[in-house]
């Protein structure tokens, strides 16, 4: 009974270590987006992923940035900073920063996650107050949900107003 128990146990710690199986980016992936309203070009947008190391841990470092580009940009200036430290074997987040500025609209937040109480600590940096809020098992940033589901996606079974859970 005890080897089974022990085989069991090996089985699950091997199987939940492989939770997040990476395959659909690497180190030094480049997107670039150009975006559009109407016939006018707005604003360009670019992501890219970077290894790193955060807290000694290796990480994916995802920056995501967002520009306004001619005419829009005198009447509407956009500058958006996003970034996520994703853990490179979970696919978890340990740190969601957003830096925004969108036409005066501002945002300067920087999280730290506790994936092992559940808590995002949030620091407004915009007027140095901290927060601890709760959050769900296996929460995610914008950017980190964006790597997560491109992993889980299997293109066969894509299909339109499909859902997918987290």
């Amino acid at each position: 009974m005890k080897k089974l128990f022990a085989i069991t146990l090996l089985c699950c710690l091997f199987g939940t270590s492989q939770l997040f199986s990476q395959k659909a980016f690497a180190d030094g992936e480049w997107f670039k987006f150009r975006i559009h309203y109407g016939i006018f070009n707005a604003s360009y947008a670019t992501l890219q992923v970077e290894e790193s190391r955060l807290a000694n841990k290796p990480v994916y470092h995802i920056k995501g940035r967002g520009k306004s580009t001619g005419l829009l940009s005198l009447f509407f200036k956009v500058d958006d900073d996003y970034q996520s430290y994703i853990d490179k074997r979970t696919g978890k987040p340990y740190k969601f920063i957003r830096n925004i500025n969108e036409g005066g609209y501002t945002k300067d937040l920087e999280i730290d996650f506790d994936h092992r109480e559940n808590k995002a600590h949030v620091l407004n940096r915009e007027n140095n107050r901290r927060q601890t809020y709760s959050v769900p098992n296996n929460v995610h940033d914008m950017l980190s949900a964006f790597y997560y589901i491109r992993n889980q996606i299997d293109g066969d079974d894509l299909k339109p107003g499909k859902e997918m859970r987290m």
